[in-house]
């Protein structure tokens, strides 16, 4: 399995230079493939294959005036952008024709130098290299300090430096990890993702929602009145820019902090987990948009998913459509549609249930029944027939035959 090992960068003052013309160079690259490729097809011409690309991009590009400052940078790093061009288009093609499920893609469009995320990628062939004293060496741009907070598995095939948008270094490796595999255990859970507690599980636990954002509230109000009343253009803007970005990666660092840890637990107390496959993209548009977004639910189940393929665990995604709140988990009657504010409610069987556990229970039982890509069937719990579905009359003789392997009535 390919992980990716992220690890904040030093850089000095000739360093961030270097880093920004290497920035530059890989945006102006990409633009202009962008640009030669949508010519050709405006004037009938045929698709421009990747090497011409390359060729004319690059390897013709540097002889001329216009673009000799190419030389200055790593060609990796140019070639790499072309890469990332041809990826956009090849998604782009597979996504219009079928191939590639899931929302449509849209095409590529022009980087802009305005973007406040800037990243550039390395591979083995650009011989970068981790030193002895802890310092990542770079192509053209000197010996990077990096704050090493665990050790990398193996060697890294390739690593992109990343400059966010408050300002901050990092350097992203891409390392080859072996599957660890946990001991087995019995337990299994199904979890229910929620607003008012963000995860409700099969046995009862409620987790509460941190709700990192809503806490945040106050302080980014204040740095975004702050923002607006700077003139555009000056340097006070940026720096009140700055401020709000950073105030937004503190947010986000603690919600994927958190989620990092609650999903490592539930992995290695768990042999199976199940959730339901949300639409977060359709949530993302009602009025509960900004507590949608704030829980996170996507990156947390990309968590689930990805640890349980990497420490031997079963991980399972219950179809959206099934009816898990409406479901008893009891006798298998699906009741009628209830309000977001009923919490708690009686079945006729005589089952009193809380709606959220209720829920999680379902999705475990779906998951540990028929879980396929496309959804899940809950098997209902044996139960007693009713007196008028019965076959045999209560009073009626009991039959004295006999099969082979059953016993005689």
């Amino acid at each position: 399995m390919q992980l990716r090992y992220n690890f904040r960068l030093y850089p000095d003052t000739a360093q961030r230079k270097a880093l920004a013309r290497s920035f530059g160079c890989a945006r102006v690259v990409f633009n202009d493939g962008l640009r030669l490729r949508q010519t050709a097809r405006e004037n009938g011409g045929k698709y421009v294959s990747d090497g011409e690309l390359s060729r004319r991009l690059i390897t013709e590009a540097k002889a001329t005036p216009e673009r000799a400052w190419l030389g200055e940078v790593s060609s990796v790093v140019l070639q790499q952008a072309l890469a990332d061009l041809n990826v956009a288009y090849r998604n782009f093609f597979a996504s219009i024709t079928g191939k590639r499920k899931g929302r449509k893609v849209a095409p590529p469009r022009y980087r802009s130098r305005k973007e406040n995320r800037q990243a550039i990628r390395f591979t083995r062939n650009s011989r970068f290299k981790v030193l002895d004293n802890g310092r990542l060496r770079l192509p053209k741009i000197g010996d990077l300090a990096v704050r090493w907070s665990r050790t990398l598995p193996s060697d890294p095939s390739s690593v992109a430096v990343i400059k966010d948008a408050a300002g901050r270094y990092f350097a992203s490796f891409v390392v080859k990890s072996t599957d660890e595999a946990l001991p087995p255990v019995e337990s299994e859970v199904g979890i229910d993702l929620g607003l008012t507690h963000f995860a409700v599980l099969s046995g009862g636990t409620k987790v509460a929602a941190p709700k990192f954002l809503r806490r945040a509230a106050r302080k980014l109000k204040r740095l975004q009145q702050a923002l607006s009343r700077k003139q555009r253009g000056s340097q006070n803007r940026r720096k009140a820019v700055v401020k709000v970005a950073r105030a937004h990666a503190r947010v986000a660092d603690t919600r994927r902090d958190w989620q990092h840890q609650l999903s490592t637990t539930l992995i290695r107390e768990n042999q199976a987990v199940y959730v339901e496959d949300l639409c977060v993209v359709g949530l993302g548009r009602t009025r509960l948009a900004k507590s949608v977004h704030d829980a996170g639910w996507a990156g947390f189940t990309a968590m689930l998913e990805y640890k349980a393929a990497r420490y031997g665990r079963t991980f399972g995604r219950v179809d959206r459509f099934f009816p898990s709140t409406r479901k008893c988990s009891d006798c298998g009657r699906i009741n009628d549609k209830m309000a977001l504010d009923v919490r708690a409610w009686d079945c006729p069987c005589g089952s009193h249930h809380d709606r959220d556990v209720n829920a999680a229970r379902n999705i475990k039982a779906a998951g540990q029944a028929d879980f396929n890509d496309r959804g899940a069937q809950v098997r209902p719990a044996a139960m007693l027939a009713p007196r008028g579905e019965a076959v045999t009359h209560p009073d009626a003789a009991y039959s004295t035959r006999s099969v082979e392997g059953i016993s005689v009535l």
